[in-house]
């Protein structure tokens, strides 16, 4: 039997964080192991909001760059740009036939994202979660992992798909599920540990992007907001410890606990040190390789143009199924 189909993405809208880094990429390079894997850059979701357009086509680049640099394999994995596959934006439009106002309505992250909008709210704003469903559908995907905040967009792929299922066929979509690593899934801003650390939501200060050099991500964390008291402790009363704690341990695979019993007796500055010690560390080499890619794109763009080749080859054939069962006449283009 052939491995199932694992597929994630990250939306190049700024550039990658030490969150992304430890809740996706290092998570993406173990489950390319067991699992047929796609991973793409979402282009077409980062329009949701304004972007420069320099801006953007570079920091695609430097996530399919951070891709290869973590270590994920394109001789396993199918790595391509989102855009550069035009049955997401075909899928999605039917999708949006098929999904009702009110259930895109409820999704967390639309309130939170629209509040900042004022009067004038993208629609792309309110039906990209229908996007990402046909991002995950096309791929008869069956894992996804995803942040916490994300698994609400799971939920909706699956209303969608066992829908459609019903009225057109069990065969047609495979129903996803979620894949949410216990560590590492979760990082929390610097300078306040109730926030996801996030590309465009946190603080200066709170974020640590994998493009920072060695001294600024020094500094980040010595001014890292922890916590009353001064016991280092996995407590949830004390977020900001429990951060460092949880970063500790996604990148040098220490259980937490065994982390917590190296620290008694110390100080909170101790642990500040060490945490950016290690972030350090590890992606001093993941920054070199980085750098590596972007500095000649050929190869980049070679991985890139066999991805979306291996990419359109999968998700034509299920478009050209999904028009078969909706109706649509058959098309010279879709044979």
């Amino acid at each position: 039997m052939s491995a199932p189909i694992m597929l994630s993405a990250v939306k190049p809208s700024n550039q990658l964080t030490l969150g992304n880094y430890t809740g996706a990429l290092k998570n993406w390079v173990r489950l390319q192991k067991d699992y047929k894997c796609i991973f793409f850059a979402v282009d077409m979701h980062s329009i949701t909001v304004k972007q420069d357009p320099i801006a953007l086509r570079n920091n695609t680049y430097y996530a399919i760059a951070a891709y290869l640099a973590a270590g994920i394999d394109p001789s396993k994995s199918t790595i391509f740009v989102q855009s550069h596959v035009p049955a997401h934006a075909e899928l999605s439009w039917v999708l949006n036939c098929f999904g009702y106002m009110g259930e895109l309505s409820r999704m967390t992250q639309y309130k939170d994202k629209s509040a900042k909008e004022g009067a004038n709210i993208p629609v792309g704003l309110f039906t990209y979660p229908v996007l990402m469903a046909a991002d995950i559908l096309l791929y008869d995907t069956k894992l996804v992992p995803v942040g916490a905040d994300q698994k609400q967009h799971i939920e909706l792929t699956r209303d969608l798909a066992q829908r459609m299922n019903g009225l057109y066929g069990d065969d047609l979509f495979t129903i996803p599920d979620p894949y949410i690593a216990e560590v590492g899934s979760r990082i929390m801003d610097l300078q306040d540990a109730t926030m996801k650390m996030g590309k465009s939501d946190s603080t200066a200060m709170g974020a640590v992007y994998l493009s920072d050099p060695e001294k600024e991500i020094e500094k980040k964390f010595k001014r890292a907001v922890t916590d009353s008291g001064s016991e280092i402790t996995d407590a949830d009363d004390k977020p900001g410890v429990k951060n460092l704690l949880s970063i500790q341990s996604a990148l040098t695979g220490r259980p937490i606990d065994q982390i917590v019993q190296s620290y008694v007796g110390k100080m909170y500055g101790h642990l500040k040190v060490d945490t950016a010690n290690i972030v350090i560390e590890e992606l001093r080499p993941v920054q070199k390789k980085i750098a590596d890619y972007l500095a000649d794109l050929t190869e980049l763009q070679k991985v890139l143009d066999r991805g979306a080749e291996a990419a359109a080859a999968m998700a034509e054939k299920k478009l050209k199924l999904v028009y078969e069962r909706i109706g649509f006449a058959p098309s010279k283009k879709m044979h």
